[in-house]
């Protein structure tokens, strides 16, 4: 039965060997390529690049420890150059120095702003209430003038309303609010032509103006004292005579 057996596996090892001398044929090919690329000028510069960049790679790795071991590499910051400067060494202090003397400088121009700052809002403040105090005497004015144009035109209805009885004399002509001014000169030039003729209507003229201006001067003095005191500008004039 073993026999039999080993019968069977005598195929399969005459064909395995087959497989093995392939085999050896490629690795004797590849090693005889491999040769002749290492001997390539490819070869050479990716050799190069590969040793350039484990040297960095050391180069980099010393220069960190002595960093850590001797001192923190200064930066370019400040005006201060850029250097390593190991500490408690006299160019360390003298750095150390100069970085203080420049704080300070920053610490009294910060004194200075924040002063004129103070300033600054004080004037603004100041700006701000006499801005106020000219707008309180604007709309005091404004009510004034209001009140006097109201006085101006009271005293234009009494005169239109108690001058309505004496026409010009020679054309009959009475005044109204739109033509008071063209009947007063009117009227004056009537008179002045011959006094004499008109002294009945002088004295009617002076009575009516008399009149007038007590009434309105005593309305006048009423306004003024209610100016600053809830306007009574709109108050209504006191009655005209005839």
């Amino acid at each position: 039965m073993l026999g039999a057996e080993w019968s069977k596996l005598q195929p399969t090892r005459s064909s395995g060997r087959r497989y093995l001398d392939e085999a050896e044929r490629e690795k004797q090919q590849y090693m005889k390529e491999l040769r002749a690329y290492q001997q390539s000028e490819a070869y050479k510069m990716c050799t190069e690049k590969i040793q350039e960049k484990k040297i960095k790679k050391e180069d980099s790795g010393s220069g960190l420890m002595n960093t850590l071991l001797n001192g923190h590499k200064g930066g370019d910051c400040d005006g201060f150059s850029t250097f390593d400067v190991p500490i408690f060494t006299e160019e360390f202090l003298d750095q150390n120095k100069a970085r203080e003397a420049e704080l300070r400088r920053l610490r009294k121009m910060n004194v200075a702003f924040e002063e004129q700052n103070a300033v600054l809002q004080r004037h603004t403040q100041s700006m701000s209430s006499a801005r106020e105090r000219l707008e309180q005497e604007l709309a005091l004015e404004e009510r004034r003038t209001l009140a006097l144009q109201q006085q101006l035109q009271a005293v234009r209805q009494a005169l239109t309303a108690s001058f309505a009885s004496l026409p010009v004399p020679g054309t009959g002509e009475t005044p109204t609010l739109g033509t008071l001014d063209f009947y007063m000169a009117r009227l004056h030039g009537a008179i002045e032509r011959d006094p004499a003729q008109h002294e009945k209507l002088i004295v009617r003229i002076k009575e009516i103006l008399a009149q007038v201006i007590t009434e309105h001067l005593r309305y006048a003095r009423h306004c003024a004292l209610d100016t600053g005191h809830g306007d009574r500008a709109g108050e209504q004039p006191p009655p005209s005579w005839s």
